[in-house]
């Protein structure tokens, strides 16, 4: 029963903030997405279960508990996660007090349950060859990608590269200025999505580099209400190998990336608003390219 199994490898409840194994897991929340690291911090129980689902290696799991009876509930929720994320037999799991486990973590109010993980590593040319997309035009040769020009919000990237994988996006990359995949609100936005699709941060001049040699059609997205000369997304031919260019949150793209695209689009909008943030204008492109491309969006 995975109830007697999982709890029976619980390791001491450890009590003190500099536990060694306190310290790791404090310093990968710290430094998550601020360098490059063999390993990052997550919390809560559908980040684990994704990072599981995703065949990514848990190599310590923490459980927070507290022996008051105020306590008491929350250690039982934080166990029985622990139950139902049936963990491989080699993950260690320890245990710790609510003030060491909260010390330790990032979010205000803490789930009870986070774990130290090797994160997914992909190269450009992942970012080019790996469709989530079925459908007549879903194919390695026939590339969905995302480009993003610093965007700086977390939340806005994490919830783009949901998207990209709901749509079947082949990848993203990630240009100067963009926060990294690995941030911990990014990561939570994402939903689990960043353990799949191919998130790779590269120059701009080696991303269009990548994209030309490609044939790779690069669309600026656009505000409809200050370019006129855009193509509207659904007049937009995106049956055939395409990159997104999204832009800043705040300042849009710069004149420089708009030249390098190949074309301008935009999504028509009746309503009295002049442009959509970052994360949204690339959910619907996303989507009406996975429309015209016959994936399967419902």
């Amino acid at each position: 029963m995975p109830a007697a199994s999982d709890r029976s490898r619980l390791i001491s409840i450890v009590q003190s903030r500099q536990n060694a194994r306190v310290r790791e897991l404090r310093a990968a929340f710290a430094r998550n997405g601020r360098e490059v690291s063999e390993v990052i911090g997550i919390e809560g129980e559908h980040l684990l279960a994704e990072a599981l689902r995703s065949g990514l290696r848990l190599r310590t799991v923490f459980v927070r508990r507290d022996p008051s009876s105020a306590e008491s509930a929350r250690r039982d929720g934080s166990l029985r996660a622990l139950d139902r994320l049936a963990l491989p037999a080699n993950v260690p799991v320890v245990e710790l007090t609510s003030p060491v486990f909260d010390s330790a973590v990032e979010t205000e109010s803490p789930q009870g349950i986070a774990a130290l993980v090797e994160p997914p590593v992909f190269s450009l040319a992942e970012a080019f060859a790996a469709p989530n997309a079925s459908g007549p035009n879903a194919s390695p040769s026939n590339p969905l990608v995302v480009l993003t020009a610093a965007l700086q919000d977390p939340g806005n990237f994490g919830t783009l590269i949901r998207s990209a994988e709901a749509f079947g996006a082949s990848g993203v990359i990630a240009m100067p200025g963009t926060v990294s995949v690995w941030n911990s609100k990014a990561l939570r936005a994402s939903a689990g999505s960043a353990f799949r699709v191919p998130v790779v941060a590269e120059k701009s001049s080696l991303a269009f580099s990548a994209l030309g040699e490609r044939q790779i059609k690069v669309f600026a997205a656009v505000a409809a209400s200050t370019d006129s000369d855009a193509i509207p997304c659904s007049d937009a031919d995106l049956t055939g190998p395409i990159a997104f260019l999204i832009g800043n949150e705040g300042s849009g793209l710069s004149a420089e990336l708009l030249d390098r695209a190949d074309a301008r689009i935009a999504i028509p909008m009746p309503g009295p608003v002049e442009s959509l943030n970052a994360a949204v204008s690339a959910s619907v492109l996303l989507y009406e390219a996975a429309k015209q491309r016959g994936a399967k969006t419902s």
